[in-house]
């Protein structure tokens, strides 16, 4: 295919680098290191030198990235988005028109009668949406979704002239910039959606459903307003005013209030500014300072470009204190699945916000803190004392019931949710976040568990039937999915009451149980779904190995675990039929755990092969009976944990590298223990990896530096106190606030910038 982008920077340093320099060598023998490590005393200070320091930079690199769009996208799949993690809008053709849909969605507008369920009762409700409608008939379109500036811009031409546009969402408000030429004129039209579920277009509803009432308008000044009464309590409110070239538009929902969404709607549109450029300054702003926290790079295109999207998605979907994202993040679409999904979607969902120092966006973390409460009132009363739970899927007050074991309920999502927000624990080592939300909701979490846990004749400890999430048979007793939750709750407990200095008195108990628990049921063909059920059908879902995946248990590290590992990730796949995109990226991230770059990515390209049933879309999203926003972002940690990993205890830079990508650049690429990594490869040789740490913790490190002993220097230039384990793994004491450099031979061009490409690919879209 032909490319579209400009070879940004040559590759770095690709010459190989010499011996020590004799002076080196006599301040080496004078304080020598540990074997494998050469402590030179240089005394030189050393500083990375970063191309991608300015706001030119980024704007070029970025503009590589973007979306392009040579036609007019027809389905939601194909156009453009826009969002601020809450307001969201995807932009196509209207069906059956000749005019251009502006999706007007929001995440925070829900249905509130719980007793309906989440699918009907509480789930998300349409707004509606914006039509652009020409005089003449569209010929064609010209349209570039900006990640640098989160803007679409471009022409509409049509039989009678061109409409020049430009829009964006920033702070709850939908802007949009039209301008008319030639014989052609701008007409803006909302057209209100009927307040019901989107579950709709998969089944009837419920025989004791009653519709909410119609929408009312009203007009106040220049402002026109759509008021949605629920019949449940509580009203959903869009306000908009169309002056000059400028149309601004918001929505506001309000539960139980039945008029403060008005209120607040209303006051928004007053305060917005007319001008779409003084709308536009706070929003690039933000967004300016928001990609430059990490930077990755590598030689693959589209690939590359891709994984920039998603960090654009993410950022359009989600922000810290507002809703989870659900199925479809912001952009509300017909669908099954108008809910948050717990047993996969929402944690796959967050991941990549990890690695790619983006803690702020973790809309995850701040929901479970906020709707503790409800969280334990979800439980049956009996545990309510000291248990919390959430069933499948819910609202985003995480309002739904779960059932109890022995019952085959699916029982362990808040935990594995839970697993999520413990990530982001460890990737800051706040302790406010471990103290105030993970301690105290997984130790409710766990304590739902062990009500139920009874020992067996073989004095095991083994808990009823479960369901392994969306596995159609139920074993009797001890499901992995259940297991792997249970041991990795304990084991985290237990750490978090130590780091804390908590004498729990359910500490006894969480020891008794990892040493008792029983093992985890495995056959022939590797780990089973639980005892007497093997894996025996294909499945989507890899619920059965998250001992594995994402929860570390069972490692690579294990050489005696190696043969299981392999032989139920190949076992797994081995069943074709239900796999679906996220089995693909599940699978990438498992191989590249076994540190195979290449089968790694072969898997990750399933995802991205029209051949398959449910590939990558035109525009990065992705769906199955609806949209799935889970599985395109799960793509980007799949890249990352080619990249780095951080698990055990041990960050391990550049782990899986496949084969050709011989050059890539990281840089501050957060790990947990709070480590931000920075590294260069060229030629298939790592040159340098420079760690800062943000908290204090002690540094375990792999690391694929090769070629003679490795110098490891602080920032000041004085040698670093290390030691290195029979394994290869370097310790290194990194007091808070400083930084090491590691490297073999004389100190690299320290040089951060992006790589030049080698596979070529055309821009996302539809250029």
């Amino acid at each position: 295919m032909t490319s579209r982008r400009a070879v940004l920077g040559s590759a770095l340093g690709g010459t190989a680098l010499a011996a020590l320099p004799q002076a080196a060598q006599a301040a080496q023998a004078e304080s020598a290191g540990p074997a494998g490590v050469a402590a030179v005393v240089t005394r030189t200070p050393w500083k990375l030198r970063n191309r991608m320091d300015s706001d030119s930079a980024w704007s070029g690199f970025l503009r590589e990235q973007d979306l392009l769009w040579r036609r007019l996208p027809t389905l939601w799949h194909e156009g453009p988005f826009l969002g601020d993690g809450r307001l969201g809008s995807m932009i196509y053709r209207e069906p059956g028109a000749n005019a251009v849909r502006f999706t007007v969605q929001h995440g925070e507008v829900q249905d509130h009668r719980p007793e309906l369920g989440s699918g009907w009762g509480t789930c998300r409700l349409p707004v509606g949406h914006l039509t652009l409608d020409p005089v003449g008939t569209i010929t064609g379109v010209n349209w570039r979704l900006s990640l640098w500036n989160a803007e679409l811009t471009g022409t509409i031409t049509t039989d009678k002239g061109t409409l020049t546009l430009a829009a964006l969402i920033h702070d709850g408000v939908l802007a949009a910039r039209v301008t008319a030429d030639g014989d052609e004129e701008v007409h803006w039209t909302f057209h209100p959606e009927e307040a019901i579920s989107p579950r709709r277009v998969s089944e009837a509803s419920p025989a004791d459903y009653v519709p909410n009432p119609p929408w009312t308008t009203r007009t106040t000044g220049d402002i026109e307003q759509v008021l949605q009464p629920l019949t449940g309590g509580g009203q959903t409110a869009t306000a908009y005013r169309h002056s000059g070239d400028t149309l601004v538009l918001t929505v506001a929902h309000s539960h139980p209030s039945d008029t403060r969404a008005g209120d607040t709607s209303l006051g928004t549109i007053r305060r917005t500014a007319a001008s779409y450029a003084a709308l536009r300054t706070p929003h690039t702003r933000h967004w300016h300072a928001y990609y430059p926290r990490s930077f990755v790079s590598f030689p693959d295109e589209r690939l590359q470009s891709f994984h920039w999207i998603q960090l654009y998605k993410v950022a359009s979907a989600s922000v810290a204190g507002g809703p989870p994202m659900a199925t479809c993040g912001p952009w509300l679409e017909p669908t099954p699945w108008p809910a948050v999904w717990w047993n996969l979607n929402v944690q796959l969902e967050y991941w990549l916000i990890h690695g790619s120092n983006h803690l702020e966006l973790d809309s995850l973390a701040t929901t479970v803190r906020q709707n503790q409460e409800q969280l334990t009132a979800n439980v049956p009363t009996a545990y309510r004392s000291d248990s919390a739970g959430v069933g499948r899927s819910s609202d985003m007050y995480a309002n739904r019931g779960v059932g109890r074991p022995g019952t085959g309920a699916e029982v362990g999502d808040l935990t594995w949710a839970l697993h999520n927000v413990w990530l982001s624990y460890r990737h800051s080592m706040d302790e406010k976040l471990l103290r105030d939300t993970v301690f105290p909701l997984l130790r409710r979490a766990v304590n739902y568990y062990l009500h139920f846990l009874q020992p067996g004749d073989d004095r095991r400890l083994h808990l009823p039937s479960t369901l392994s999430p969306e596995y159609p048979v139920v074993p009797p007793q001890d499901t992995n999915y259940d297991l792997a939750l249970i041991r990795w709750g304990c084991t985290a407990l237990l750490e978090a009451a130590e780091r804390l200095g908590v004498d729990d008195p359910l500490a006894p108990r969480w020891q008794e149980t990892l040493a008792r628990l029983t093992p985890y049921p495995v056959d022939g063909n590797g780990f089973m779904i639980g005892a007497d059920t093997p894996y025996a059908q294909s499945h989507r879902h890899y619920s059965h190995l998250l001992m594995v995946y994402p929860l570390y248990l069972v490692n690579w590290d294990q050489p005696e675990q190696r043969e299981l590992i392999e032989k139920s990730v190949v076992h797994w796949h081995a069943l074709t039929g239900a796999h679906r995109g996220y089995s693909y990226t599940g699978a990438a991230s498992l191989y590249a755990m076994m540190g195979r770059g290449d089968t790694s990515l072969t898997y990750l390209k399933k995802f991205f092969d029209p051949a398959t049933r449910y590939p990558c879309r035109a525009n990065t999203h992705y769906t199955e009976a609806g949209p799935v926003i889970e599985t395109p972002l799960s793509a980007s940690q799949s890249l990352h944990d080619m990249l780095c990993q951080s698990w055990g205890g041990v960050v391990r830079v550049f782990p899986a590298v496949p084969s050709t990508w011989p050059d890539v650049t990281l840089h501050d690429f957060r790990t947990q223990g709070a480590f931000l990594v920075s590294a260069v490869r060229t030629v298939g040789t790592t040159r340098f990896v420079r760690i800062r740490s943000l908290a204090g913790e002690l540094l375990r490190l792999r690391h694929d530096l090769t070629g003679g002993p490795v110098t490891a220097e602080l920032d000041d230039g004085t040698p670093a106190r290390t030691s290195t384990a029979q394994d290869g793994t370097l310790t290194i004491e990194l007091a808070e606030g400083r930084e090491v450099l590691l490297y073999v031979g004389e100190r690299p061009e320290l040089v951060i910038g992006p790589v030049a490409p080698g596979e070529r690919g055309e821009a996302w879209g539809l250029p």
